[in-house]
């Protein structure tokens, strides 16, 4: 447990008080992050050649639907087990869901190393996106409660990073890899088993992890209410809590009035922030390579390599930076902003911009705002809004939620493209979804300065 007199320490520098436990929470979610973004940006940066491997003559015929149902089956996996694992860690707490997370994730991951077909394949990519899915709610929670108020933003961006840290690891180590080609067409398999490691984490999570205190406090004196445990707000809550017995989590989500709306509202949140950069990121390297054949440079491919790694790098930055950022501006303003750039660097990425060189020098600006910024509000925000009882089922139906309406874009991505005339027209199209997120977070309450819920 945290010691209370760090978290009531005096106002000073935003680190005084920090203690070593509150380091190693943040360093035992910053591992399973950084290793759920190696996971997210491994299957793109493999997918030509893991494809080429996997299909048979007949299935190459139709790469890019395989490819896509490749992607979307992990996003669909990715949103369903975080919804489960979200829920379950309100139920048997942060640390045990984290560790069951990390390991099974991890085994699915090295598993995928020896699929030998499409259905293979897609059946492990599934079970590495169920299992990977509810790490990102527990590592969230984990930070949020044991953290003190005045440093929370910052630790939240900074465990965040590590999905950056981990998608520019992915991006390195294909990058090396595709170079050498240590096992010709097959090397996609090796990043992959880089994947498994992240199992020896548990052990280190089973020794130096304390649970969070305030969620078994709050589940100790059953405090149900998803927004408010001083006001009762409804009588089916009233009468669940004179009863002794607990609400379903998620029921309680959509069925308290102030809970529903801020449900409804960050949800479309999050899914403006997932449609967004996968229409930003997931078309940027082919972008750039298809311009890269046509003025003719060299190597096409290489630069597309680059720009997805400076676009990581822009990420990066932006989440250590989202902290201090976000409780500078306040929550709203930083997510209307936030979305205003996403807008306008769409635009300058698919119609300003014709040459690899540009491509270039915008993909970290890109990375920036449609990955860093863009996802940084919901590791710092959402936790806000709600109470410790029902915070990850909250806070991962909303950032989850996203991907059960977001995986069937990449496996529709071929007749989206055909539709609108190509990836430029088609990216910005997609991008105007950025729109409602320069309006929405007007209608949700300001929480900076505030205290978590209890």
């Amino acid at each position: 447990m945290i010691e209370e007199s760090a978290i009531a320490a005096p106002s000073g520098r935003w680190h005084d008080g920090l203690t070593r436990k509150h380091w190693q929470v943040l360093q035992a979610g910053f591992l399973g992050w950084i290793f759920d973004g190696y996971e997210a940006m491994a299957i793109i940066v493999v997918l030509g050649p893991m494809m080429h491997s996997i299909l048979t003559p007949t299935q190459a015929a139709s790469t890019s639907i395989y490819a896509g149902g490749v992607i979307g089956i992990t996003l669909l996996g990715w949103g369903l087990g975080g919804i489960v694992g979200g829920v379950l860690a309100d139920y048997i707490g942060r640390k045990r869901m984290m560790m069951w997370s990390i390991f099974l994730y991890a085994m699915f991951s090295g598993l995928t190393v020896f699929a030998n077909g499409f259905l293979v394949l897609c059946a492990l990519r599934f079970l590495t996106g169920l299992a990977m899915g509810s790490e990102w709610g527990t590592g969230v929670a984990l930070v949020s409660e044991t953290w003190p108020d005045r440093a929370r933003a910052k630790g939240l961006g900074f465990l965040h990073s590590g999905f950056g840290w981990g998608t520019l690891v992915a991006a390195v180590i294909w990058y090396a890899l595709s170079s050498i080609h240590p096992l010709g067409q097959e090397t996609w398999r090796l990043i992959f088993a880089v994947g498994a490691l992240p199992a020896l984490g548990v052990l280190y999570l089973r020794r130096g992890l304390d649970e969070s205190e305030q969620w078994k406090q709050a589940v100790r004196e059953k405090r149900w209410n998803a927004t408010s445990n001083k006001a009762r707000q409804s009588s089916a809550t009233q009468k669940s809590a004179d009863n002794d017995k607990r609400p379903f989590t998620l029921k309680l989500l959509f069925t308290e009035p102030t809970a529903l709306r801020r449900t409804v509202l960050t949800m479309i949140l999050s899914a403006v922030t997932t449609v967004g950069w996968w229409a930003i990121s997931s078309w940027l390297l082919t972008y750039t390579v298809t311009l890269g054949k046509a003025e003719g440079v060299a190597d096409p491919a290489a630069w597309g390599s680059r720009v997805s790694i400076t676009y990581t790098i822009g990420a990066i930055v932006a989440y250590m930076l989202s902290g201090f950022i976000i409780d500078l501006l306040g929550r709203r303003l930083f997510m209307c902003l936030t979305f205003l750039g996403s807008l306008l660097v769409t635009v300058a990425t698919y119609k300003l911009t014709s040459t690899v060189e540009g491509m270039a020098i915008l993909a970290p600006i890109n990375g920036f705002f449609t990955l860093g910024c863009a996802f940084a509000w919901m590791a710092i925000y959402p936790v806000e809004l709600f109470t410790p009882t029902v915070r990850t089922s909250a806070i991962s139906m909303i950032f989850n939620g996203a991907r059960l309406i977001a995986w069937v874009f990449p496996i529709i991505a071929g007749t989206l493209i055909k539709s609108f005339g190509g990836i430029p027209n088609t990216a910005l199209t997609m991008g105007s979804v950025y729109l409602l997120g320069i309006l929405l977070p007007w209608f949700l309450p300001e929480t900076t300065g505030k205290k978590l819920p209890e």
